[in-house]
Order: structure tokens, then sequence, then C-alpha cells
């Protein structure tokens, strides 16, 4: 679903954003992607969104190449940042709408898929109000909504826990488990190392830039031992040289 070789991102100035990372995300994967402030998680999931380009590598989606045909991959990803930059001139049903245009989702469809999903994040009664008033968890939850609108084949998340209550959290883990069970694929940063070991099947861990671990869960964390212990242990290893 999602193939990384060799990424390579750097900012003007010679700031380092990802070095030749490379990796691959599996139909029915969820992959968690773990590292420090500043470890180049949020460049690569900008790159992988289309947001920023890349200076050398490739990334394909669906097996379709991100740079050669970038609508198609973009019609079949979803991204959610840290802090989703919604139009707060509109209420919440406005936006989307929008969004659904877009996409070019059904009335049908959209109907449905607004109620199902404003209902299990509780915010249907709250989606003719303007998104100015929203907290931030409302808009986290209006943004994660806008994402599943086009049923996505992939879903690029980063900290998506971040800002929701216990409630949303479990219904947004339920969400993710539902698409990837339809042959779907999530790749998303977090630093919540329990429930990315709880979640997800597959880890990536990244330190300056530069991926220090990579596999499945059960191959990453030994047994007797915690995603975060391994992590800790990793990343200060990845410093040693």
């Amino acid at each position: 679903m999602l193939i990384i070789n060799h990424l390579t991102k750097h900012y003007k100035g010679g700031s380092k954003g990802v070095t030749d990372l490379s990796l691959h995300v599996m139909p029915g994967d969820i992959c968690a992607f773990i590292g420090h402030n500043g470890a180049g998680k949020t460049t690569t999931l900008k790159c992988i969104a289309g947001i920023h380009g890349y200076d050398a590598g490739e990334i394909r989606i669906g097996g379709i190449s991100l740079h050669d045909d970038p609508l198609v991959c973009k019609q079949m990803t979803a991204y959610i940042p840290d802090n989703p930059d919604l139009y707060e001139y509109l209420t919440g049903i406005q936006y989307l709408n929008f969004i659904a245009d877009i996409f070019k989702v059904s009335a049908e469809d959209r109907k449905e898929r607004i109620q199902r999903y404003g209902d299990e994040f509780e915010i249907t009664a709250s989606l003719g109000d303007l998104i100015s008033s929203y907290s931030h968890g409302m808009k986290q939850k209006l943004a994660i909504i806008s994402a599943m609108l086009h049923e996505p084949k992939l879903l690029i998340l980063d900290e998506p826990f971040v800002g929701l209550d216990p409630k949303a959290a479990v219904a947004l883990k339920g969400m993710m488990r539902k698409l990837c069970d339809s042959g779907g694929a999530i790749f998303f940063s977090t630093h919540v190392l329990e429930v990315a070991e709880k979640l997800c099947n597959k880890v990536a861990m990244v330190k300056d830039g530069r991926l220090v671990a990579s596999g499945s869960m059960e191959e990453v964390v030994e047994q007797g031992r915690t995603l975060e212990s391994i992590f800790m242990e990793v990343v200060n290893d990845a410093g040693k040289d």
C-alpha cells in the first residue's frame, strides 16, 4: 500500500529532514512511526501526503508513484496533521460537505458517513455550529471525520490521539481497525508508546532523520520488554559512534 524507497528531504540552509529512509506498509497494517521531537516524523508524513516535495527517493501508494501521478495518490490517501487548520468561518457540516465535494462523495454516502462518524464522536449536535466555537478536541474529531468521508485506502496521521478524550480515542482506534480490516493501511506518528504497542502490528523508529529500527511489533519488541524500553535503547545506541 505504501512503499518508501531511499527518501531524502533536506531543507534550505542545510537542515536535515529525512535521509535515505525506506519502509513498507502493507494492506491491513497499522504502523506506528515513533521518534523524538525533530526526528523527521512530520517531514516524512508531509512528503507522503504530497505537501512537501523531496530531494531523492521514491514514494508509491497503491503501486502508483506519488511523483508521477500525485492526484491519483491523493485520492487514495487522507492526511490528518497534529494541528488541523480548518476553515473556522464555516460550520462543521459546511466544512464536511466542502471536503466531500472535493472528493466527489455522493449525497447519499456523505449523509450516511457524516451521521455515523458524528454519532461515534458525539459531535452530531454541534455540526451546525461555527468551527471557530469548537474546542481543540472537537476540531480534531471534525478533521478525522473529514478524512474518512472518501474512504481512503491509506490513512496518514500525525499525533492523532492528542486532544482526544478517552471515549473519542477508543472510537478512533475502532475506525482505524475497521479501515485496515477492509484492506486499507495506516501510518501514524505518536509519542504514546503504550497505545502504539497495543494497537499496531508494525513499528518504525526514526532518529535524526534516519530509520534506526523497523519491523513487526513482535520482531522489534522482544518478549518481556516494552516498546518504550526498546525505543530508549535504540535511540541511545543510534547516537553512539
